[in-house]
């Protein structure tokens, strides 16, 4: 797996969580195993503390990832979402404990052979996508279980699918997502990723392998790379961040980090 080693050094995909003095609601992140940290960034889980006086309203920003999730009340209800576009929202009630696991850009196709493209901009029901794997979670993972336990169990599964799956690396196509990442998404797709691979070529690749065209994902990658630098409201004014990876005005940026984000970035980085 040392064919995926660079994308797990370059990019760390960033969720916006729940605010520390939060005593509602609870977003913790956890560090997958060394057997399968080149394929996931982490498994997640989002819970309430306590029963809600309103629904929440839970938003997922733009990070290039595909993630699969469930209901630890009920682990029938399983879901898989893929790349998107912009920011999505979701109501999930007033009572909720979901887990999931982020894979990395690439690794959900190279390791279900997937086509990425056909799960991008939505959620969908684990079961249509993947059934054996959706099948397992429905027996294996119960609510009783603890969040630590869960994911001992499904970094288990991940493992043993790893060691039985036979990877068809393209390195035309890593070549071209390792030039993304190093140049932290700005770049000219059209003219600078030169690996072997015509436009089309690389267009049909990307949308397999990561749901979207070659652009699309750099501007998720430049948007992320923002969110990395944590910026405060000041800084971000001060230090003009977004000059450094090819936003020529303000209002250009706001634009664009609103359609991934959902606010402005004053609003975010408050």
């Amino acid at each position: 797996m040392k064919e995926l080693q660079f994308i797990e050094d370059f990019y760390k995909p960033i969720q916006p969580t729940v605010k520390a003095d939060n005593k509602e609601i609870l977003y913790q992140e956890t560090q997958p195993s060394k057997n399968i940290e080149n394929l996931v960034f982490c498994f997640w889980q989002l819970k309430t503390n306590k029963i809600l006086h309103q629904p929440f309203v839970y938003r997922v920003v733009s990070d290039g990832c595909i993630d699969i999730f469930f209901n630890h009340y009920q682990s029938t209800s399983n879901f898989v979402m893929g790349f998107c576009r912009k920011y999505t929202e979701f109501s999930i009630g007033k009572e909720f404990d979901y887990i999931g696991i982020r894979f990395l850009p690439a690794a959900f196709p190279l390791l279900f052979g997937i086509n990425a493209k056909k799960l991008s901009n939505q959620s969908q029901e684990l079961i249509n996508v993947l059934p054996n794997f959706s099948e397992w979670m429905c027996k294996k993972l119960k609510p009783t279980q603890s969040f630590k336990k869960v994911i001992e169990l499904l970094e288990k599964k991940l493992e043993s699918l790893i060691q039985d799956h036979q990877f068809d690396f393209d390195s035309r196509f890593l070549n071209s997502l390792n030039l993304i990442f190093k140049s932290k998404g700005f770049l000219d797709t059209e003219k600078d990723l030169k690996t072997g691979l015509s436009p089309r070529q690389l267009r049909r690749i990307f949308n397999y392998y990561i749901g979207t065209t070659p652009k699309a994902f750099s501007n998720v990658v430049r948007f992320q790379h923002i969110l990395n630098a944590k910026p405060s409201k000041q800084s971000l004014k001060k230090n003009k961040l977004y000059f450094d990876v090819g936003f020529f005005d303000q209002a250009h940026f706001i634009k664009n980090f609103k359609n991934f984000y959902g606010v402005t970035p004053s609003e975010a980085f408050q």
